[in-house]
């Protein structure tokens, strides 16, 4: 029987990538995206490969939003196997600068769609008896880094989330749980991101600008000298994503290449996958 996917974010970079690859594998994929007007360049891939994907709209800041498409998969298939919790947005700003919208935003983004959509999902995964809920996170999310604290705490956020919901669904109910942690990711947008933000300043002023103009230094230092080792393309974390989705016991977490385990392994190193975390506590609690 066919497995089919929902993926989020799949207008550009991860999200796009993964679309194509679990197609090309033959799975049924459902690319939402919250903008329907940036699905041509998927619906020209779709119809020059003829691959099995269905666009659909989904914004994870908004519940019924997320709730709708997840019936009309249901509606059309009577199960979702993957869910793939790719949709996000990056946020460079000091705290004290950001207005309260930014910090709701960039919150609800990259933390609060994740559990969303997760549970908009669980009741199925849960009666079927089986499925998969994969996050791209990021190093950010193990790792706190200058002017990205706010995104950096919604990553942190999500990490938490999953490695909780890990403890107790994966045995009770065969639902795998994997946080996929990128390094960087390159991608137009991010370019003319680091560009915009080491010409304008726009993130930091005052006191904390000549801090932020030493960040954004290193950042073109890290992009022009070193791209081949920290920067991936959507591709290659796509990669990741579609082989943990083989993987009959994934673990909790993963980094996509070696400049984000070393970047990490402060963190990692007593446990790099995150397993023998996950079942202490099972054993503790459970």
């Amino acid at each position: 029987m066919t497995k089919n996917v929902l993926i989020t974010g799949t207008s550009t970079g991860v999200g796009f990538e993964s679309a194509i690859l679990f197609a090309k594998n033959n799975y049924k994929v459902y690319a939402t995206m919250r903008n329907l007007k940036k699905s041509e360049k998927l619906k020209q891939k779709i119809q020059e490969e003829n691959l099995n994907i269905e666009i659909l709209p989904l914004d994870v800041t908004k519940i019924d939003s997320i709730e709708s498409t997840v019936r009309t998969i249901i509606e059309k298939d009577g199960k979702i196997d993957v869910l793939v919790n790719n949709a996000g947005a990056g946020f460079a700003k000091t705290t004290e600068q950001a207005s309260e919208e930014e910090i709701r935003w960039v919150t609800d983004v990259n933390y609060h769609g994740v559990v969303f959509c997760t549970q908009a999902v669980l009741p199925y995964m849960r009666k079927q008896k089986s499925g998969q809920i994969i996050s791209i996170t990021s190093v950010g999310g193990l790792v706190g880094q200058p002017f990205n604290e706010l995104y950096c705490g919604a990553k942190f956020a999500v990490e938490g989330f999953m490695e909780g919901l890990a403890t107790y669904v994966s045995d009770a109910f065969n639902i795998k749980i994997t946080c996929v942690e990128p390094g960087g990711i390159a991608t137009e947008f991010m370019t003319s991101a680091i560009e915009k933000s080491a010409t304008e300043g726009q993130f930091a002023t005052g006191e904390y600008l000549p801090i932020f103009e030493r960040y954004m230094a290193g950042n073109q230092k890290r992009a022009t000298e070193s791209k081949d080792q920290v920067y991936q393309t959507g591709l290659e974390v796509a990669e990741v994503v579609f082989g943990i989705a083989q993987n009959e016991n994934p673990p909790l977490r993963i980094r996509t290449s070696k400049w984000a385990e070393d970047f990490c392994e402060l963190k990692t190193k007593a446990d790099p996958d995150g397993t023998k975390l996950v079942k202490q506590i099972t054993d503790s609690f459970l």
